[in-house]
């Protein structure tokens, strides 16, 4: 048991990493076959007798495994400690709370850093492109190993709302509920320039050297920390900036130079700083990649309500924020309404807030109290106790 889990008994948490075996590769929908998976995951509470209060917790673009755990790089609580625990939305002692690291990930999963084992050096860009489908198709290889038939509620925001879509779409038949926060069907345009932006700063470090940092002992940084901050204003609202910086300086007075004068330039600069401690470079070039090329609709003849056809026993919940504009309402609308028109039973709520898209991590009492009710309701429906 970690820190975080010694500081709420209730919490028995259990984790590692899950090794397959070499008969059982993971096989992507590049055509590529990825052997030996290896996937890093956290387990909290306890599997009942049936089986059937598994949840699935999937994280965002940058985040991984700790749910609710400390993280063992930062020393910080889980990203989502406010939302599992005892007595909070998902309590442990009610549910078996599952959360893994995304196969191209950097904190037990195979990624880039990854051995290959046809040379014993890190992949780097020999490692073959992923995909969201590829994410949600390792996450069910390792319930299947469990021994889970059936998710209770799979739960994501973000980049784990498309992977909450995505099991929907592949694997309906293994899902009881599913809530999606903050995401959409499809990569926008805006977001793919944003992230293009974010790589090619990764991609013109000197040390990034053509994706063999690791095997020459150097790591770009700058070009890491760079793509951080650019992707983290999209993570905010105008209105989040403005209150919690507005132009409020640093120091008394202007430096008449380029450091951080702003404290919304420090801010953002610590944000890079931080962020390269706990994250490899390629994982981020990989996982915004998988984003880029998602699209549920495309594999369904362009229509995305074709996604969900198989899906109408599921219970879904869709929630968005009304100041995200990285995700935005509209296309949280768009999900309820192909669910909709799929004959899917689909609750949907806009949370009023002005923190952006980020909300999801941040104290905002109206999306507990949405989550609990519908976990609450679709528990009973379930026959949990």
């Amino acid at each position: 048991m970690d820190d975080q889990a010694a500081l709420s008994p209730a919490i028995e948490t259990d984790g590692g990493v899950w090794r397959f075996p070499a008969g059982a590769p993971l096989r992507l929908d590049s055509g590529a076959v990825l052997p030996g998976l290896e996937i890093g995951y956290q387990t909290y509470g306890r599997l009942n007798e049936s089986r059937t209060n598994a949840v699935l917790v999937c994280h965002a673009l940058t985040g991984d495994q700790y749910a609710a755990s400390t993280h063992p790089i930062t020393g910080k609580p889980g990203w989502w400690s406010r939302v599992i625990g005892p007595g909070l939305p998902l309590d442990p002692d009610r549910y078996f709370i599952i959360s893994t690291n995304v196969v191209g990930g950097c904190m037990g999963s195979t990624g880039p850093g990854s051995a290959n084992p046809k040379t014993g050096e890190p992949y780097g860009l020999a490692f073959p492109m992923i995909t969201i489908a590829d994410m949600v198709r390792a996450q069910a290889m390792l319930i299947e190993a469990m021994g889970i038939d059936t998710l209770f509620a799979v739960i994501g925001g973000s980049m784990g709302g498309m992977q909450v879509l995505q099991w929907a779409a592949d694997y309906p038949e293994k899902l009881f509920s599913a809530v999606c926060i903050a995401a959409a069907a499809r990569h926008s345009a805006q977001n793919i320039a944003f992230h293009e932006v974010g790589r090619q700063a990764i991609m013109a470090d000197p040390d990034w050297r053509g994706g063999a940092y690791q095997s020459e002992g150097v790591s770009p940084s700058k070009g890491l920390a760079v793509a951080r901050m650019a992707a983290h204003i999209t993570y905010l609202s105008e209105a989040a900036l403005q209150r919690k910086f507005g132009r409020e300086l640093r120091k008394d007075g202007l430096s008449w130079g380029f450091d951080a004068d702003f404290q919304v330039e420090s801010y953002l600069r610590h944000q890079g700083a931080s962020f390269v401690d706990r994250f490899d470079a390629n994982s981020y070039l990989y996982i915004t990649r998988a984003l880029d090329y998602f699209d549920l609709a495309a594999g369904h003849e362009g229509v995305l309500a074709q996604a969900f056809r198989k899906a109408r026993q599921v219970r879904f919940m869709v929630l968005s924020f009304s100041s995200d504009w990285l995700y935005s309402t509209a296309e949280s609308r768009d999900i309820v309404r192909a669910l909709n028109a799929a004959g899917c039973r689909a609750s949907f709520v806009e949370i009023e807030t002005d923190k952006g898209h980020d909300a999801f991590f941040l104290d905002e009492p109206q999306l507990d109290a949405t989550l609990r009710g519908f976990l609450e309701a679709t528990a009973q429906a379930r026959g949990l106790a």
